[in-house]
């Protein structure tokens, strides 16, 4: 696997009109404060927005932007494998945002916790649920075993399945009020 091309905020900012910015974090996280003129794309839609994003490419290049830079460089090795160049922000949205650039909110728009948050915070849940549980009635342990073991897999792969899960929880989800999944594909496309 190769490293995808990393522009910085600084290489980024004077030209963000230059890119079609794709956005890959959840809907939840998206409209918590995204870099302006983003399109959401989360992250297990990629594929399925291959289309559109060629086409967006064909006129341009493509900017891809999560929270830290690991989500949208996964992004990035996934269009490369179809054939279609993007380049990460590093850092993602917190390094714009970090380096004074400012990210639009829909009016009213919650705020989710990071991704990463959530998924600490699930992971230490049930490893305690696991470990009390075992208490009581000791195969319960092995819970605390499998998250851990989860953990260790998600390092090493660099993918997190939880987070995926996580990703299709109600508060991760879009507002009513959002553009669509297939609205945003026509307008990348456009």
């Amino acid at each position: 696997m190769t490293t995808p091309l990393a522009l910085t905020p600084a290489e980024v900012h004077g030209r963000i009109d230059d890119f079609t910015v794709v956005d890959v974090r959840t809907p939840g996280e998206y409209a918590s404060g995204h870099v302006p003129g983003a399109h959401n794309i989360p992250l297990d839609r990629v594929e399925e927005a291959s289309p559109s994003l060629r086409s967006a490419a064909a006129r341009g290049p493509l900017l891809v932007v999560c929270a830290s830079g690991a989500r949208s460089g996964r992004a990035c090795e996934q269009l490369k494998d179809l054939g279609i160049e993007a380049a990460t922000l590093e850092g993602g949205t917190t390094a714009w945002t970090a380096a004074g650039h400012p990210v639009r909110r829909p009016a009213g728009a919650r705020s989710p916790w990071p991704m990463e948050r959530q998924v600490r915070l699930t992971a230490g849940f049930l490893v305690a649920v696991g470990f009390v549980a075992g208490l009581a009635w000791p195969p319960a342990h092995w819970l605390s075993g499998l998250i851990g073991a989860g953990l260790v897999f998600s390092a090493t792969t660099n993918t997190c399945g939880m987070a995926v899960l996580l990703g299709r929880l109600p508060h991760n989800r879009p507002p009513r009020d959002a553009v669509s999944f297939e609205e945003t594909l026509r307008r990348v496309a456009a």
